[in-house]
């Protein structure tokens, strides 16, 4: 058993793996971002959708009036939702892709590219920057999460 746990802990050894890890962290940790973005707007806009997070403003009727919805606020949150939609399965294929063994220079490509694409949409989102600019970046990291999906496939396949 102890023999396992060590040819586990080679992964950080092998460069693809740590590329991976590199910006799965710089992407996840973007995305954790958002969560904070988002409780900024709630407090400056004193917007929020639980009763008892309009405690410090008042009680009863008076707290009631910041329980509303906010575009600012939404706006960030649909960057978040977003973010959940592209960047989970990016962490999991991206992992898969990573241990099926690409070239480094293809995977730091595909790795970096991602990671680019999305601080560019949340930055697209965010301004908000004309279309096609969010269009265009959510598109091009959605195509190396497809491309890095059809490389594990085509190695993998074992229908």
């Amino acid at each position: 058993r102890r023999e396992e746990m060590a040819k586990s802990t080679q992964l950080i050894d092998n460069e693809i793996f740590r590329a991976y890890a590199t910006y799965t962290a710089i992407v996840l940790l973007k995305m954790m971002l958002m969560s904070l973005i988002t409780a900024y707007f709630r407090i400056t806009r004193k917007a929020f959708v639980n009763p008892e997070d309009t405690a410090s403003f008042g009680k009863g009727e008076s707290a009631k009036k910041y329980l509303r919805t906010d575009p600012d606020v939404e706006r960030v949150r649909r960057g978040h939702l977003n973010d959940l939609e592209n960047i989970v399965p990016f962490v999991g294929i991206g992992l898969l892709y990573a241990l099926s063994g690409p070239e480094l220079s293809t995977a730091l490509l595909h790795f970096r590219i991602f990671t680019g694409a999305r601080i560019l949409h949340t930055f697209a989102y965010l301004i908000p920057l004309p279309q096609p600019g969010r269009g265009l970046s959510w598109a091009v990291g959605y195509s190396v999460t497809f491309s890095m999906a059809y490389k594990v496939l085509k190695t993998a396949w074992l229908l």
